[in-house]
């Protein structure tokens, strides 16, 4: 192979996508990805720092995503609007490949290792999303409440649509990340405001 092939970055993530899955995480070598890749080790690091990278590469790209969508929200805007506009958008971003999501979700469920650091992912996306919430004059704690709830939402909506499969979530024909997630966040607003007065 040539030293500049195209498309690597793609190439070494489906490979390592597909030996994780048959024969785990822990037990995929960055040499084994880059050779089903076609490609160098050389090459490899050139892309990801190492091979827990692969399946957390575009961190930045949905920082960016969440962050710009808040911002973009109209002014009348709730927090939790905001919010929940920019988790729909990041929802969407997950359905372009969802054969992919799925597998991905697969080993990260399978390591204890991967999934501290999909905790640690998400930790960077909901303080991303505070941040953004303070830019539009959301002050404290209001900002940081609305982006970890929306977390937590997200998740809820995220696993199910993991579970039920491609065509399956609502027994007709599949129902859309983003659709659960709005769903997510009304059940959590009728949780809160359930509560008992103080």
């Amino acid at each position: 192979m040539g030293r500049w092939e195209p498309n690597a970055r793609g190439r070494l993530a489906e490979a390592a996508l597909k030996l994780y899955v048959e024969q785990g995480f822990e037990r995929t070598t960055v040499t084994e990805i880059a050779e089903a890749a076609g490609l160098t080790e050389r090459t490899f690091f050139r892309h990801f720092a190492d091979k827990r990278e692969v399946l957390f590469y575009g961190t930045e790209l949905a920082l960016d995503m969440l962050t710009r969508t808040i911002a973009e929200a109209p002014a009348p805007a709730s927090p939790m609007d905001a919010v929940g506009a920019a988790l729909e958008s990041f929802g969407a971003f997950f359905e372009e490949d969802p054969e992919r999501v799925r597998r991905r979700d697969a080993v990260i469920s399978a390591s204890a290792e991967l999934r501290e650091r999909e905790l640690v992912k998400l930790d960077a996306l909901a303080s991303a999303m505070a941040g953004a919430l303070r830019e539009r004059g959301t002050p404290e704690p209001a900002a940081g409440l609305a982006a970890e709830a929306g977390v937590a939402a997200f998740k809820v909506a995220y696993a199910q649509w993991v579970a039920a499969g491609p065509g399956q979530a609502d027994g007709t024909g599949g129902q859309r990340l983003p659709r659960l997630v709005r769903t997510a966040l009304t059940e959590l607003r009728a949780v809160l405001a359930d509560r008992a007065p103080v």
